[in-house]
């Protein structure tokens, strides 16, 4: 057996292993799907093996849908959500008895999986809106998918729950995030009444190209707003590289302001508005 999630009646019956053998070597992450017990099973080993507990019959959804469509940032814990009419589901999956209609779903990876504009429908329209923005914002940026064709999907389920929030997300959503953090200090500045910042802004180097991008800020008035990780601290060359983007970019006239995760979400707003204000001012 290789190193992929099986079902283990079907292996027994082909011959491919002995009672003797699933025991000792495999161990089971579904109801009788079994994974090599050396492997330590990742979101995609989990998302294959629901699928097989559910006879090659359901539809993977949700996170795991967008995890497989490119999406990162979904934790191996998550859910696996699938679209299939049964309640009973193991630990670790969720199923749901919604309505797919003709071209919702797809073959990918090896499973039947919603397709990019029906995972995006279904996540703008669950959770929190803002844990839903960020969901929808790594799915862009992996597949770029158009709001208009999410937009038409869901105009053939008007009766659904959720359009609402939908909406609202679809809005908000940009492919130009590069992490959750991103997509939460974007909001927090929308939150704030400032207009929507563009992100992942080109910086021009000396022959023309761009030489860096910026997270987000307002081109019209220079100002940058980034988010900083904990890369500085652990890698001398990354905090070195840091520097010197950070003097290029004063030196080519930007106001930048640099969010960490100590600081708090009134502070970083009263920062970027102090800024805002002196360059309207100047």
């Amino acid at each position: 057996m290789d190193d992929e999630p099986f079902v283990g009646s079907e292996a027994l019956a082909a011959g491919a292993v002995t009672w003797h053998e699933l025991e000792k070597y495999y161990t089971a992450i579904a109801p009788n799907v079994y994974l090599d017990k050396r492997v330590r099973p990742t979101l995609r080993h989990r998302t294959e093996a629901a699928w097989l507990w559910s006879h090659r019959q359901a539809v993977v959804a949700g996170t795991a849908a967008a995890a497989l469509h490119g999406a990162k940032w979904v934790e191996d814990t998550a859910p696996v959500e699938l679209i299939w009419r049964n309640a009973r589901a193991p630990r670790g999956v969720r199923t749901r008895d919604d309505l797919l209609f003709d071209g919702e779903s797809q073959q990918l990876a090896g499973v039947v999986v919603t397709t990019v504009e029906r995972t995006a429908f279904d996540l703008g329209r669950r959770g929190p809106l803002r844990q839903a923005v960020a969901r929808l914002d790594a799915l862009a940026s992996a597949t770029h998918f158009k709001i208009e064709d999410v937009a038409q999907l869901a105009a053939r389920h008007r009766h659904t729950r959720g359009l609402r929030q939908l909406e609202a997300a679809l809005y908000l959503v940009d492919a130009g995030a590069q992490s959750p953090k991103e997509t939460w200090l974007r909001l927090l500045l929308s939150d704030a009444g400032f207009p929507k910042p563009a992100t992942q802004i080109p910086v021009l180097g000396e022959d023309g190209f761009p030489r860096y991008f910026l997270d987000m800020g307002w081109e019209d008035i220079m100002l940058a707003v980034e988010y900083d990780g904990d890369q500085h601290r652990t890698s001398r060359s990354q905090f070195v590289k840091d520097v010197e983007r950070l003097e290029y970019l004063r030196q080519a006239g930007w106001t930048h302001i640099t969010v960490l995760a100590e600081h708090r979400a009134c502070d970083v707003i009263g920062r970027v508005r102090q800024a805002w204000e002196a360059l309207k001012r100047s």
